[in-house]
């Protein structure tokens, strides 16, 4: 059997703190590209994309669910099955799902994996809009929010790999849609590509509450939550009564030794508001009636992705922890292979 470079993407120790570059380091092995003897269940797969996301912070820290130090760097990827121990799966097939960081991965067909069916579009939507991250804005948009025509929606993080869709999918439900981002381009990016109504740089605003009453005088019906902190103390002073807040993730706050406090909790009290954590994995089980809504807007050109694409593994410490100073511009995408 042949027996191939495989390089790596491995987690040196757990991290305190801001990720750097040197957390990570890029070792070389070798693989053989056959299956294990009795391996059933389990797949030889060729990566081709890498999703770099904020969640994989989390994973650093020591803990019960977190990366091992030594070990590659787990998240998803669409890659192309080399080998199948599992009758769903053949040799030549795309998939999308949990791999690992390196050139080549066993994965055992028990974890998230999807078949490819679609491949008129690009290959690397399957790592943002067709993936975990488009299933995360359809499932806390539409499947917790309910949104109603003319609803005030606000989105933190709103260029990244979600909050691009929340805008856009809170637009194809009639709704007025504002998002908030980290530098000039990327607002310009929300109102002059994306369609959003409004869009503000929050580094630029000394005093959220007041911006935010500026882009809403009538109050916030929708929050769809990307950064914790700050920002959702202030959004909670502007909700409107019965307003809902869909909670994905806390990016401010992953790199904190300490947390920061909410403060305004009351008003969901008093607003009678409704905030739910969701985790999108719990609801894959909609991503055939997702595809069925998305698919043809995407062919249509009504809903637009943006990518920041980094070539090679080479690249990947660096393209991952640059989501923690916003240095992406839209989903941060690692290209393994084209081919």
């Amino acid at each position: 059997m042949a027996e191939v470079r495989n390089k790596q993407v491995v987690l040196k120790d757990y991290v305190s703190g801001f990720p750097k570059e040197s957390d990570m380091h890029i070792i070389e092995g070798t693989v053989t590209l056959k299956l294990p003897e009795a391996s059933s269940e389990v797949l030889l797969i060729k990566n081709l994309y890498l999703s770099c996301d904020p969640y994989m912070r989390i994973l650093m820290t020591e803990g019960a669910s977190s990366y091992t130090p030594g070990s590659p760097l787990t998240g998803y990827g669409v890659g192309r099955v080399l080998e199948s121990g599992h009758l769903d799966y053949k040799k030549g097939d795309l998939v999308w799902g949990i791999t690992k960081w390196e050139e080549y991965s066993l994965v055992s067909s028990d974890q998230t994996l999807f078949k490819i069916q679609h491949t008129d579009v690009p290959l690397s939507y399957y790592t943002g809009i067709l993936g975990m991250p488009g299933m995360t804005a359809y499932v806390g948009f539409f499947e917790l929010c309910s949104p109603k025509k003319g609803e005030k929606v606000f989105v933190s993080a709103a260029s990244g790999a979600v909050g691009q869709l929340v805008g856009q999918f809170a637009k194809l439900a009639g709704c007025y849609v504002v998002g908030s981002a980290g530098s000039k381009e990327k607002v310009d990016l929300l109102k002059n590509k994306l369609g959003f109504d409004e869009a503000f740089n929050y580094k630029e605003e000394s005093d959220l509450n007041a911006a935010l009453k500026r882009c809403f005088p009538e109050g916030i019906d929708i929050y769809f939550e990307n950064v914790g902190g700050k920002t959702l103390d202030a959004v909670l002073l502007n909700m409107r009564l019965h307003g809902r807040i869909s909670v994905c993730g806390m990016i401010s706050q992953y790199n904190l030794t300490q947390p920061e406090g909410v403060t305004n909790l009351a008003n969901m009290i008093f607003k009678r508001i409704r905030m739910q954590g969701f985790i999108v994995s719990d609801s894959y089980n909609l991503y055939p009636k997702f595809l069925e809504f998305l698919l043809p807007h995407i062919r249509e050109g009504k809903v637009m992705y943006v990518e920041d694409i980094a070539e090679g593994l080479e690249n990947g410490p660096a393209a991952l922890v640059g989501l923690y100073s916003g240095r992406n511009f839209g989903k941060q995408v690692l290209v393994v292979s084209r081919e």
